[in-house]
């Protein structure tokens, strides 16, 4: 049976819907521009595509004052000149709604690499001079912006944080739509222009991130202005949807619940009246719905505008050079000449291209845009680049907080007292909400209820701008005016944090321990942006993002092997030190006081790791007042403050060795893994009641690390006043126990530390069990000290290792036979 094919020639009946080399195409068919604002607008495109080709080359000469030499183009030419066109025809046309309809916007650039296509208009409309006065409106200043881009000293390719109007660098593609919506949330009065990638579009959070409509509140929230930018080419490939038909296109677009309109061609005159109708529309679509909603009172989900702008690649370039295809084909991703140093050919190519702009016409002699193109952007705050949103520090506000003293359980006794360490910061965090109401957002991939933070819904349900049924009334929790997000995509969530945050307010996401990998390099972004901000004098600190893990590796047990991962720890101590803070409270009012520092502190990446599951509740009488949720809780406030203050120290009350030596060193850091330490040094202390142990609990991860690494990181003599240099440590890690040893390498003593954590063992367990499974448990703890103390016990330990091995080897058979824990284990309490 033969096999249908499909052959190039077969699609040649839809080259005319893919190509831009055809009439104009568009959704709107107004011709709003009269002849004087068609040349005007003509002019200033122009004048913005000479920019982006000076950016690329030019390091002197920058207005052609003199013939093209070879000494005025830069030794490395690096940057990209594909997508620069599509974007400034966008913000050009943009600048126009601004003005005529008095709108509050900013620009989010999707598709990264083109940044000059941005940065030529923050140029033209004077804030990049305002901002950086040496590259000011004049021949030398000029000369300085051409030779800055992407060269040693000054900036990258990308809209980077020493851009000013930029939040979104697009360093990695797919994160623009829901940066934007971030942004928008909240600003009721705000527009996020978006130009997309058709590149971007290809990625997984990209595709998620146009579901993002569903939870805009056409009342409280701003709006966003997509514009899907079709240039068709990524670096050496089509793009997927410049290549598919406008119905099916219009369709998925229509699907994801917006309302599309097209702009299609390569004619500048004609595609300038498309683009000016259509935004036109646009926007008072969105002015429409807005007023709307806000004059009834009534929430309702709009099918919002967006664009679909298919422009050719590298528009405005020579269609063929040297028998090639240029614009409109993949050769104009990057530097579209390449040769131009070595081939004079090409050298002569570029300056008759630059010429052709009419730089002389469009500029003074003084190297100033001419008096007429410096009217048509708007003015002041008005200018995409100038909006207060894109340096949200500037809007940032502390949060109002409440003492979180008061939320904190009683512990009379440490390691005797039980209770639910999440839900006790689930109090807390209701009244941050409730007293930050358009300042403060909880987000997470359906995980709040699970993990533990229900309390919240009475300050502040979950967004829900989607269709009610009756049902939902029974515990769903869904509201408009909701603070809390969900989304089972994590990297739409984080997106809207980050571009909630970015843009002045304060939030927090909350996920499982093993599943937040999925956005390691969605967070490597954001810690490279911030540590970036560091370095830029006029950007002000905005709120630090906040990580909440939860649902952690050591009480995943029923969930199996796949929901057993900390390893997020390990990509986060990769990250600046300057920007990244780690922290595993032990208990709840550990975690209460921890919370508090995170959601004051600015400008960091926080990584808060804290279980949200206890020992799991079994049927008898000693257990029966026990929950799932249940934790052994350690310090009192007091004594939590201190602790966390320090973030390191030893637990007196856990210790012996009070003015000795001590022969072993205990030290846990997490909250099982410090129960589970805590244990094992009680066991020693019963079998072997001579030794004496010191105990030491980690809150914060970084203190380990060499003073001179991290600002958190503790002084050598502060060290060993610790760990000592010469004794045995037993470190006892809720995640991958390599980090420990890289964290205190050549630290004195280091070859005396013995780590135990997750070494990727793993099924569906109970918790001794799982912790058995990793010799992270309370015997294997034990029996590795009484390794360590050979020369100190002799052979006076190897009853009491025996004993212990016998008793895990127990724990084993009874977990098998039963599905349970020991009662010895589960209701474990410290007895000294």
């Amino acid at each position: 049976m033969a096999t249908a094919t499909t052959e190039p020639n077969d699609l040649h009946n839809e080259t005319n819907t893919w190509s831009v080399y055809t009439k104009t195409r568009s959704t709107i068919n107004e011709q709003p521009l009269d002849n004087d604002e068609l040349d005007k607008l003509t002019r200033y495109f122009h004048a913005s595509m000479y920019l982006c080709l000076g950016m690329l080359y030019l390091k002197e000469n920058p207005l052609l004052q003199e013939p093209l030499k070879k000494e005025h183009i830069k030794p490395r030419l690096l940057g990209h000149w594909g997508s620069d066109a599509g974007q400034s025809f966008t913000y050009i046309h943009f600048n126009r709604m601004i003005k005529k309809y008095d709108l509050d916007a900013f620009v989010i650039s999707g598709p990264g690499h083109g940044a000059p296509g941005l940065i030529s208009n923050f140029y033209l409309e004077g804030l990049y001079s305002e901002v950086y006065p040496n590259k000011s409106e004049d021949i030398e200043g000029l000369q300085k912006f051409f030779k800055q881009f992407s060269f040693p000293g000054g900036i990258g390719s990308h809209m980077t944080p020493e851009t000013p109007g930029s939040i979104h660098e697009g360093g990695e593609l797919g994160y623009s739509i829901s940066h934007a919506f971030g942004a928008v949330f909240d600003h009721p009065h705000t527009i996020a222009l978006t130009i997309v990638g058709d590149g971007e579009s290809e990625t997984g959070p990209l595709a998620t991130s146009w579901h993002s409509n569903k939870f805009l509140n056409p009342i409280t929230d701003g709006a966003v202005l997509p514009v899907l930018h079709l240039n068709g080419y990524k670096i050496n490939n089509p793009t997927i949807l410049a290549r598919i038909s406008e119905e099916e296109l219009r369709s998925l677009m229509l699907g994801y619940g917006w309302t599309p309109y097209f702009v299609e061609g390569h004619d500048l005159e004609s595609m300038h009246q498309a683009m000016a109708g259509t935004l036109e529309v646009c926007v008072q679509e969105i002015l429409k719905y807005q007023k709307q909603a806000r004059e009834s009172g009534k929430v309702f989900r709009p099918k919002w505008p967006m664009i679909v702008l298919r422009s050719p690649k590298g528009w405005t370039a020579p269609r063929e050079i040297e028998g090639h295809y240029l614009e409109g084909f993949w050769r104009a991703h990057q530097v579209p000449l390449p040769k131009v140093l070595t081939d004079p050919e090409q050298m002569k190519a570029l300056e008759t291209w630059m010429r052709g702009y009419g730089p002389d016409k469009l500029f003074t002699k003084e190297g100033k845009l001419i008096p007429e193109l410096k009217e048509l952007p708007p003015k002041g705050n008005k200018r995409m680049s100038a909006n207060p949103i894109t340096n949200g520090g500037v809007l940032r506000k502390p949060l109002r907080m409440p003492r979180f003293q008061d939320y904190g359980i009683k512990v009379d006794k440490p390691g005797s007292t039980h209770g639910p360490s999440m839900n006790i910061f689930a109090k807390l965090l209701r009244d941050i909400v409730k007293d930050n109401p358009t300042t403060f957002r909880v987000m997470g991939p359906d995980e709040t209820e699970s993990n533990k933070l229900g309390e919240i819904y009475k300050a502040g349900k979950k967004v829900w701008v989607n269709g009610y049924l009756p049902e939902d009334e029974d515990g769903g929790n869904l509201s408009p005016t909701g603070r809390v997000m969900e989304m089972l995509s994590e990297h739409t969530v984080e997106g809207w944090l980050e571009g909630y945050i970015l843009s002045g307010r304060h939030g927090l996401i909350n996920s499982y321990e093993p599943f937040i990998h999925i956005i390691d390099s969605m967070v490597n972004q954001h810690a490279k942006w911030i540590e970036k901000c560091l370095e830029v004098s006029w950007r002000e600190a905005v709120s630090s993002l906040n990580i909440l893990l939860t649902s952690t590796v050591w009480r995943q047990d029923h969930n199996g092997f796949t929901h057993q991962d900390p390893g997020f720890l390990d990509v986060m101590c990769n990250k600046s030190p300057e920007v990244v803070r780690i922290y595993l409270p032990p208990d709840a009012n550990c975690l209460l006081s921890t919370m508090d520092h995170c959601f004051r502190s600015s400008n960091y990446v926080n990584v808060i790791v804290a279980d949200k599951q206890g020992m799991h509740a079994q049927q008898s009488k000693s257990r029966s007042m026990l929950t799932p949720a249940d934790h052994l809780q350690f310090l009192n406030m007091e004594d939590a403050i201190t602790h966390c203050t320090k973030g390191i120290g030893v637990w007196q009350w856990a210790s012996n060795d009070a003015g000795e030596e001590p022969d072993l060193v205990m030290a846990g850091c997490g909250d099982v893994s410090t129960q589970e330490a805590l244990a094992a040094t009680a066991l020693l202390r019963h079998h072997l009641p001579e030794l004496k142990i010191r105990f030491i609990n980690v809150v914060d991860l970084f203190k380990l690390i060499q003073h001179g690494y991290h600002p958190h990181g503790l002084k050598d003599s502060e060290y060993t006043a610790l760990f000592t240099s010469n004794k045995p440590v037993v470190f006892n890690f809720h995640s991958y126990p390599w980090l420990i040893h890289r964290l205190t390498y050549n630290r004195p003593g280091q070859e005396h530390m013995h780590v135990r954590g997750y070494k990727e063992k793993g099924n569906i367990d109970t918790p001794l069990e799982l912790a058995i499974r990793n010799e992270s448990d309370r015997y294997s703890l034990a029996m590795l000290a009484i390794d360590g103390l050979t020369k100190r016990l002799g052979n006076k330990g190897a009853a009491t290792r025996q004993a212990l091995l016998d008793e895990r080897i127990r724990s084993m058979n009874y977990a098998y036979e039963t599905g349970l824990d020991p009662e010895h284990y589960t209701d474990w309490k410290w007895p000294y």
